[in-house]
């Protein structure tokens, strides 16, 4: 299971990304929630809103993620991939149905 933590401009984005990477079973769930970012830009410190979408997926789905984020999104925001170290059962058996995982290759064991 991977999640990805991604910054937007607006909820608005959060809700279209999420609504399509779900159409397209790259998540099973999303959540997103408003948060102030501050970061030094051109020498200034800056503070502005921004929104964060999680998203939970199998593994292995990065490039079709951040392909939707690209259709959609025209600026450079993050993407960061994190790697749960335990989740419950009942989340993992509900993810694998809504989201399969990808078949292993033989280039991924090694052979």
């Amino acid at each position: 299971m991977k999640l990805y933590y991604i910054t937007l401009k607006t909820s608005q984005q959060a809700q279209q990304l999420s609504k399509t990477l779900l159409e397209k079973h790259l998540a099973a769930c999303t959540n997103w929630f408003p948060i102030t970012s501050a970061y030094r830009w051109e020498g200034k410190i800056v503070e502005e809103p921004e929104t964060v979408l999680i998203v939970k997926t199998q593994s292995d789905y990065r490039e079709e993620i951040e392909q939707v984020i690209r259709q959609q999104i025209s600026y450079t925001n993050f993407v960061a991939e994190i790697s749960p170290e335990s989740v419950n059962e009942g989340f993992l058996n509900w993810l694998n149905v809504e989201v399969p995982p990808k078949p292993v290759t033989k280039d991924k064991v090694g052979n």
